[in-house]
């Protein structure tokens, strides 16, 4: 601060002084007042000061401040002014933050030849990927990325979700489990995704156990009393099916498609006449439903 004091007093002497501004420029940045450091850098520039110093500044200071155009700008000035500068990871994230996500590729490949140990540009990749639902793009470069990074949790957690949307429910589940060994937090989300994926690999009472608890911390959750309901009728347990489709009425009274997987849940324990009395009232509720009694299934085509 007292070194700011001295360089501004000199510049209010000189505004013409190149060495002045260089240091009140620098001095700023270590103060993180980036905005006035920008303005000093271009100031340089402007004076003809155009190293690749004052462009590295320029460029740190436009990412910080999240300005796309003016990052791709001075990466350029960058490379132009040092052909080995690693420029491309800039124009890349850049584009990545504005989900242009066909250049933000294109830049994160030519960083990943420009420096092979950042761990972040295959992830970027894969989020790409990921983010216009090409799943299995996406894959190959959570799988680079945790090559580079193995202990993180959180991806390794993500490419466990690309896995489920393939589907691939047996690595959704090993990358599911490996996720919390690395000390991912089993928070209701990730439980949740486990639960799924137990259930789908036919680990039923695993897949249950989990649902059930949190249904406990989560009593009024329709979707999870959906999913429990769901999870108990799939494995022919009509009772407990029809009790936690209850549960959902309960809080819910005009939910038409509980009260229809009640009316199946009867029909498939043996109890016909009551199970399509209830569907029949469903349906009077809700005709959408009707297309359902046609085929004998759940809402959805589930």
């Amino acid at each position: 601060m007292e070194s700011y004091k001295a360089f501004d007093k000199a510049y209010n002497f000189n505004k013409n002084n190149e060495q002045v501004v260089a240091e009140l420029a620098k001095t700023l940045f270590d103060l993180r007042r980036y905005a006035q450091a920008k303005e000093k850098y271009l100031q340089l520039e402007s004076m003809g000061n155009r190293s690749v110093n004052t462009y590295n500044q320029l460029l740190t200071l436009s990412y910080t401040a999240r300005q796309y155009s003016d990052i791709i700008k001075y990466a350029q000035l960058v490379k132009k002014t040092d052909a080995s500068a690693k420029t491309a990871f800039y124009i890349a994230k850049a584009h990545y933050d504005q989900e242009n996500y066909g250049d933000a590729i294109k830049f994160f490949n030519i960083a990943s030849g420009e420096d092979p140990t950042n761990k972040e540009v295959p992830y970027l990749i894969a989020r790409s990927y990921a983010d216009m639902n090409n799943f299995k793009m996406a894959i190959p470069f959570f799988e680079k990325a945790l090559a580079l990074d193995p202990n993180n949790a959180r991806m390794t957690y993500e490419l466990a979700l690309m896995y489920y949307a393939l589907p691939d429910d047996k690595k959704s589940l090993e990358y599911l489990l490996l996720a919390a060994e690395k000390g991912l937090k089993r928070d209701n989300e990730y439980l949740e995704n486990l639960a799924v994926a137990l259930l789908n690999n036919k680990q039923t009472d695993k897949g249950l156990t989990i649902l059930t608890e949190a249904l406990q911390r989560r009593p009024s959750d329709l979707s999870l009393l959906n999913m429990v309901a769901e999870a108990n009728y799939e494995a022919k347990r009509y009772d407990d099916a029809i009790k936690y489709w209850n549960q959902a009425l309960s809080y819910d009274k005009q939910n038409a498609a509980a009260l229809y997987m009640i009316g199946m849940s009867y029909q498939k324990k043996g109890d016909k006449q009551k199970g399509i009395a209830l569907c029949d009232k469903a349906i009077e509720m809700d005709p959408s439903l009707a297309k359902n009694r046609q085929k004998m299934e759940m809402p959805g085509g589930m």
